[in-house]
Formats: structure tokens, C-alpha cells, sequence
């Protein structure tokens, strides 16, 4: 197994284990991927984290080798493959977290950029160099990096392919936060500091926030009342807000 899924308290663990291969991306990895997700997905975890193991490598990007002498349904069927398996995180019900733990480059930035929150060792480098093979990013790169830098920066990365350290990811928000000590640990420190609260309001958050950057304002407000409502039929806004009242602390149930 390449891909195992473990538990740490209240959260799902996805470790990539190709050390040989820094943890690239195979089909092999992409699918048992996808397996894990459905797991995660079907399960009373608050939160997933995902990982690299060892202390070198997040995700190196695509496994390179697999790549040479592909005919063209072939590339365009593992493009399409490989975004079906990272738009399950997008679907999950709870946020997920990439606790990036080293080199993050190509489709390990996209696996990335496809999680609710980036966090990463200051050691870590990221970048998607595909245009140095005459390729462009395929995992949703140049959809969701512009959603998280704006396009100005994300034009510039991908057109140029150059690395960008933890520092300046941090600075142009490609990740949240820099961690020092475990990278599990420190995620689920991170994943604590929403995981009390309800699934459903989470979940809606995340959509209503997604929606407002593929409308105009004006329909991303109808959207997000719309929401709102849901959310206000919602058990745990009843609790929360007789636990407001009462002045304690609110018993979520994720109702």
C-alpha cells in the first residue's frame, strides 16, 4: 500500500508512503487515494489531515516515468482521473487539512491546494514546474491557485515553474501557517481550533465562501442567504444559540 488511512484522536490520517519516490503520484497512489477519501467520507472523523511520509517530501508531483509514450485519450483520461479523486476533498464533509511536510511540487501542490488549509514545515518548498517539461499543471493547479494567491501570482508561478519557499508561501497565502516540531501534531492543534464546532455550519461556510468566486456579488449574497436559512434550521443553531444565552459553552451534534 502506498496510501494508508489512520486515525489520530477525533481526525483522519492520509499519509502518502512512495519515500523512494518522494510520495509521487502513480494511478496505483491516485486510486487508492480515492478509496481512502470515500472511507474519510463515510466516517465520523472531524477533520482529515493529509501527509507525506518520511521528512523530505509532501508529494513530489506526477510520477514522470508513467508519463512518457501515453497517447493522448490516455493523458486526457488521467487528467480527468486524477481531478475526480483531488475534487473529493471539496465534497467531504469536513474541512481537511495538508500538513505539507517537504518538497510539495507539480500534482503534490495540487493535492494541496485541493485541501481546506495548508500548513507547512519552514522547510518546505512548493511549485508547479510542469512547464519545464512542456506540460501545464493537469490536477486543477491553474483553477485552484488563482483562488488562493490571485491571478497575478499564480500566472507567475505557473508560467515560470519556480519554487517558492515556506516563507513566501505564507506571504502570498498559499498556506495558512508555518509549523515547527511533528507536522501531524501541529495539524491537529490546527484542526482543534474549528473541529468543536458543527459539521453542517462548517460545511456550508466552506460552500458559501467557494461560490463567491464563481458569481457576481450579487448572486453570491442570495446564495449566501439561502445557506444562512439552512443553517438556521439546523439543531445545532438551536443549541448554540440557547447555549449563547445561557452562557455556556454550546454541545454541537452535528444535526
Amino acid at each position: 500500500m502506498n496510501v494508508h488511512l489512520t486515525r489520530r484522536e477525533e481526525f483522519a490520517v492520509v499519509t502518502l508512503d512512495r519515500q523512494q519516490a518522494l510520495n509521487a503520484l502513480s494511478s496505483d497512489v491516485l486510486r487508492e487515494l480515492a478509496q481512502a477519501f470515500d472511507q474519510v467520507a463515510g466516517g465520523d472523523a472531524r477533520a482529515l489531515i493529509v501527509t507525506g511520509a518520511g521528512a523530505k517530501a509532501f508529494c513530489a508531483g506526477a510520477d514522470i516515468k508513467g508519463l512518457t509514450g501515453r497517447s493522448l485519450s490516455a493523458q486526457r483520461g488521467d487528467a480527468a482521473f486524477g481531478q475526480s479523486v483531488l475534487a473529493k476533498l471539496d465534497t467531504l464533509p469536513m474541512p481537511s487539512i495538508a500538513a505539507i511536510n517537504g518538497y510539495a511540487f507539480g500534482g503534490g501542490l495540487e493535492l494541496a491546494l485541493a485541501c481546506t488549509f495548508r500548513i507547512a514545515v519552514s522547510t518546505a518548498k512548493m511549485g508547479l514546474p510542469e512547464i519545464k517539461l512542456g506540460l501545464i499543471p493537469g490536477y486543477g493547479g491553474t483553477q485552484r491557485l488563482p483562488r488562493a494567491v490571485g491571478e497575478a501570482r499564480a500566472l507567475e508561478m505557473i508560467l515560470s515553474g519556480r519554487t517558492v519557499d515556506a516563507e513566501e508561501a505564507l506571504r502570498i497565502g498559499l498556506v495558512h501557517r508555518l509549523i515547527a516540531g511533528d507536522p501531524i501534531e501541529a495539524a491537529v492543534s490546527y484542526a482543534r481550533e474549528f473541529s468543536a464546532f458543527g459539521l453542517p455550519a462548517l460545511r456550508l461556510a466552506r460552500d458559501a465562501v467557494k461560490r463567491a468566486l464563481e458569481v457576481p456579488l450579487h448572486e453570491g449574497l442570495k446564495i449566501e442567504a439561502d445557506l444562512n436559512t439552512l443553517a438556521f434550521q439546523t439543531e445545532d443553531a438551536v443549541e448554540g444559540m440557547n447555549a449563547f444565552m445561557e452562557k455556556r459553552k454550546a454541545r454541537f451534534r452535528d444535526r
